[in-house]
């Protein structure tokens, strides 16, 4: 089975949230709340933002489950893109309103810093998804400095493999920055935040 085609979990926890099953929010939400906290403080460096932000996501699994589908690839990536878009948004409103607040600044420097944490939060999860033997390649050699020579010997291959993986695993996170320009996007439209509803997940009747 090609490694971008979604699972028949995937496929079946869609069908389910359709149905306005609460018991699969709750399995979505112990399954990928972690991955999506994570991505969400990783733009924007707030634990109080990141909370706001996972719970938007999931509220809005919950409310368009039809958002999601099957034949585009993982839940779990689906749900990584939610994350980093709602995560976005929320950095350019509150960097937008300091950004008045303190009479100086300009957009091109609110867009850049917009840039770099999308891209940050997206090289963070291109690590954490690739396959094992290239992420372990990439640790060894840039965050615990080996060389070819060492990295090899750490993993048990040879140096042509080594050199292989470290390539694999570099054009991997080459498509970070250019995702996140894709994910930062132009300004959004103005929309109804969900900031203000009920705390709680139900759907309304």
């Amino acid at each position: 089975m090609p490694k971008d085609t979604p699972s028949r979990w995937d496929r079946r926890m869609q069908q389910r949230l359709a149905h306005g099953e609460a018991a699969a929010l709750g399995e979505l939400y112990d399954r990928f709340a972690s991955l999506v906290h994570s991505l969400a403080h990783r733009v924007l460096g707030d634990e109080d933002a990141a909370d706001q932000t996972t719970r938007d996501v999931f509220i809005r699994l919950w409310e368009n489950p039809e958002a999601y589908d099957p034949k585009q690839g993982p839940l779990r990536s689906f749900i990584a893109g939610l994350a980093q878009r709602q995560a976005v948004q929320r950095l350019r409103r509150t960097e937008s309103a300091a950004l008045v607040r303190a009479g100086h600044g300009t957009t091109e420097e609110l867009e850049r810093k917009v840039r770099h944490a999308s891209a940050a939060a997206r090289a963070d999860y291109i690590v954490t998804s690739m396959p094992a033997p290239l992420r372990a390649a990439l640790e060894l050699a840039y965050f615990q400095r080996r060389d070819y020579r060492q990295t090899a010997a750490d993993l048990g291959v040879t140096e042509d493999e080594a050199r292989r993986r470290l390539r694999l695993g570099l054009q991997l996170l080459s498509t970070a920055h250019d995702g996140a320009a894709s994910a930062a996007g132009p300004p959004p439209p103005p929309e109804q935040d969900t900031e203000g509803r009920g705390e709680g997940f139900g759907r309304s009747a």
